[in-house]
């Protein structure tokens, strides 16, 4: 777990731009052996989130909340020697942020857990046009693909995304997730068939247990 004082601490540090003290930080919490999740969620997503309501609430600046997410992109790097030590299962997974959709680092994290769990991962960052996405899951033919929506009035282009990657794969399955959701009625995806809202990085995890057991692998 992170302590509350190195949290604040943290934050602090990530508002003032401060990249070298946020990154002794992650590095002293990568020796006392933090799992990925945690990092992810009770370090990253909570400062982002509550960067997100400061700049809500005209607390801090657009560009400092601009700033304070490419930090944390940077710092997502310095677990990548856990994530991709892992032995291979041979699943491939697409991950996409939809068309008009610029907040990417949900859909990284997504990307970087099933790497974490030894799938390979083809991340096509943000506001991917369908036609783009469509190529690509003709290319790499993945088991699994992953859509963020991070902004609920864009529901209308993951719709799209959806129904045009179910016209021509109709059994390939899909997970959704994103801040949207928790103002959007999951019944939005109920009309699509296979299609997964994932709540949580943890709703990630046991979705991609219950993934292998339904295929017998």
């Amino acid at each position: 777990m992170i302590s509350e004082p190195l949290y604040k601490e943290y934050l602090s540090l990530l508002l003032e731009g401060n990249k070298s003290g946020c990154a002794r930080i992650v590095e002293r919490l990568m020796a006392e052996k933090i799992d990925l999740e945690t990092l992810y969620l009770s370090l990253f997503k909570r400062s982002l989130y509550e960067i997100g309501e400061m700049w809500v609430a005209n607390k801090v600046s657009v560009a400092t909340e601009h700033l304070c997410t490419a930090i944390t992109e940077g710092l997502m790097t310095q677990a990548y020697p856990l994530i991709f030590n892992q032995a291979h299962t041979g699943k491939r997974a697409v991950i996409a942020c939809v068309a008009n959709e610029y907040h990417q680092i949900g859909g990284k994290m997504v990307a970087d857990v099933l790497e974490l769990h030894g799938w390979d991962t083809y991340f096509l960052g943000s506001s991917v046009p369908v036609d783009g996405l469509m190529a690509m899951i003709q290319e790499k033919k993945p088991h699994l693909l992953c859509l963020s929506l991070s902004i609920s009035s864009n529901i209308d282009s993951l719709e799209r995304a959806i129904m045009r990657v179910r016209e021509k794969w109709p059994e390939l399955p899909i997970f959704v997730g994103g801040k949207a959701f928790e103002f959007l009625a999951p019944t939005v995806l109920d009309l699509h068939k296979n299609v997964k809202l994932l709540g949580s990085l943890q709703d990630l995890k046991f979705q991609l247990m219950t993934f292998g057991e339904a295929r017998g692998k």
